[in-house]
C-alpha cells in the first residue's frame, strides 16, 4: 500500500527550482515532535502556521490511525535542504519501528512555526 499524506500543498517547482544548501538539518527535533504528535491525534499550533494547522486539523481524524499504523519513529535521517521562495525546506528518511520507511518534508518556518509539512512514499 502506498501511502501518501501532504499536511500543506507547495509548488514542486517551487522546491527544485533552487539548488540544495551543502549543511545539515535543523529541523528534525521539530518534525520529530510534529510526527508522534499527528500520530496520536494532535496538530501541534505551537510549530504549524495557521493554514497547516488547519489542513492538518481537517486531515488529523483520517491520518492519525495510518501513522499509529506504523508505530512510533525509529530513525529519522536527514537528506537534504532546498531554498524556496518561502524559504529553506529539509527532507528527511524517516524510519519507523513497524519496519517502513518515509521521506517527510519540513520548512518555510517563520516566528518558529512552519507552513508546509508532509510526507510520500
Amino acid at each position: 500500500m502506498r501511502a501518501r499524506m501532504m499536511l500543506a500543498g507547495v509548488a514542486a517547482a517551487g522546491l527544485l527550482a533552487f539548488p540544495a544548501l551543502a549543511q545539515d538539518g535543523q529541523y528534525a527535533p521539530q518534525l520529530n515532535r510534529i510526527v508522534t504528535e499527528a500520530a496520536a491525534g494532535t496538530c501541534l499550533a505551537d510549530l504549524m502556521a495557521q493554514p497547516l494547522l488547519d489542513a492538518c486539523n481537517a486531515q488529523i481524524a483520517a491520518m492519525a490511525p495510518g501513522l499509529t499504523a506504523l508505530g512510533p519513529v525509529e530513525t529519522m535521517t536527514f537528506v537534504s535542504a532546498e531554498d524556496t521562495p518561502g524559504g529553506r525546506v529539509e527532507s528527511y528518511s524517516i524510519k519507523f519501528t513497524g519496519g517502513r520507511t518515509m521521506t517527510w518534508f519540513i520548512g518555510q518556518e517563520s516566528g518558529g512555526k512552519f507552513a508546509v509539512v508532509g510526507a510520500g512514499g
